[in-house]
């Protein structure tokens, strides 16, 4: 069996003997639409239960756009030049684009100028979200968790705020998209932490497609309600980035209509746990790192047996990264069981102990093997995770473990779909 998984921007092609036993589950991957920017025109002007979005803008008012950072492989250059169109002749200087870096890095110029244009980044003021500066925001109010809201300021003072992203299955808070360009997009650090708490991560409902009876999903819209958004333009894509539908209006009911479109193309059942599963991370900018990486190793984790081993691959040109307090947290551990019980202790937090508490969890169900190019041997056993050079090395060595008959599943589109058991869905 020849197969191609999503690495970075070519893809990384394996191929396996065809006597195994092996299965593919993919989502269902819809059409590019013939004419995307058509479609982006067209959903502007025939919102759902809104106004268009050209009716909702006065002359005298501030607009606040949200995008997405580098980590998301969203078309800003076919969509930013429309949406500000639609803004008509609104003064550059009124119209502001925040960068919704969350707890990630500051994007550089150059990621920028690949992310949005030339025409936008020397139009435009771009404010990217520092979660470690808490003068840069400002207490929003308090959600029904007791959790208080710490928003940027600036985005506050926006008239009209306009929430952009994509829709995608998120292997803890349901999906991406939404009111996630809020929150953690644009909050302090400590409102996300308390988030991402241990107790929140730990819940069943915490994971791949839930929205409803998820704490960390359902806190998530609440929070971006405190500063009610203005119009929600979100998109669905397939495994080559393409477009394939526009949700536009009506924070709530388009993001909801959004959801239910990803759910149903991206759930995709098995009858049975694996004792091996290969995944991706989805390809760049998604596999730009160790961190982003969890989330492939999350979906895999779902179908695996206990015991069983998962092979991921991620291109993890960004490192760890170097940035935040990921691998910090992994390289300070003894073994992944001495960082969760540390992750556990009462009144522990700190940034990005939600990827290293679920990374460690994976680790305790099942040995993880590595692929990248950009990480060494050294750095992936720190990780907790064992090395593989080859994807077919690694799966011979691993049928000496489980046998010739061993039950193998790949993802080729890792996160970007929702497998499960027969048994566990209702």
């Amino acid at each position: 069996m020849k197969i191609k998984l999503a690495y970075g921007e070519e893809g990384l092609n394996i191929s396996l003997p065809d006597y195994l036993n092996i299965d593919v589950l993919e989502p269902v991957h819809g059409e590019g639409l013939p004419d995307q920017a058509a479609a982006i025109e067209d959903a502007l002007l025939r919102p759902i239960d809104s106004k268009p979005l050209r009716d909702l803008v006065k002359q005298s008012d501030t607009i606040g756009i949200i995008i997405n950072d580098i980590t998301r492989p969203m078309p800003y250059k076919i969509i930013l030049p429309i949406l500000l169109r639609e803004l008509g002749s609104i003064p550059d200087e009124q119209i502001l684009l925040f960068n919704a870096t969350g707890t990630h890095r500051p994007n550089t110029d150059a990621e920028l100028m690949e992310m949005l244009g030339e025409d936008v980044l020397s139009r435009y003021r771009i404010i990217q979200n520092d979660a470690g500066d808490c003068h840069s925001h400002k207490l929003v109010g308090t959600t029904k968790g007791g959790n208080d809201i710490w928003l940027h300021k600036v985005y506050l003072d926006c008239d009209i705020r306009i929430l952009t992203g994509f829709i995608k299955p998120h292997f803890f808070a349901g999906f991406s998209g939404g009111g996630k360009a809020v929150m953690p997009g644009l909050a302090l650090l400590e409102t996300i932490l308390r988030n991402h708490a241990v107790n929140n991560i730990d819940h069943p409902k915490a994971t791949l497609g839930v929205t409803y009876g998820n704490l960390i999903w359902e806190e998530i819209q609440q929070t971006a309600s405190l500063a009610p958004p203005s119009f929600l333009l979100n998109l669905a894509l397939n495994k080559d980035k393409k477009i394939t539908a526009v949700f536009a209006g009506d924070f709530h009911k388009a993001y909801k209509r959004g959801c239910d479109y990803v759910r149903k193309n991206a759930m995709v059942v098995a009858e049975k746990p694996y004792d091996i599963v290969i995944t991706s991370n989805s390809g760049y900018p998604l596999d730009i790192n160790l961190y982003q990486a969890v989330k492939g190793m999350s979906a895999a984790a779902r179908i695996v047996a206990g015991g069983g081993s998962i092979v991921v691959v991620a291109e993890c040109r960004d490192g760890i990264p170097a940035h935040g307090e990921y691998g910090r947290l992994l390289c300070e551990a003894e073994s992944h069981h001495s960082l969760l019980r540390k992750i556990h202790e009462k009144d522990f937090a700190k940034q990005d102990m939600w990827q290293a508490q679920l990374h460690s969890i994976i680790c305790q169900k099942a040995d993880v093997y590595f692929h990248s190019r950009n990480l060494s041997d050294e750095q992936i056993k720190r990780a907790f995770l064992k090395p593989c050079s080859s994807v077919e090395d690694t799966i011979e060595e691993l049928l000496h473990k489980y046998g010739k008959d061993a039950s193998i599943c790949i993802l080729p589109d890792g996160p970007q779909t929702i497998p499960y058991i027969s048994a566990m869905h209702s």
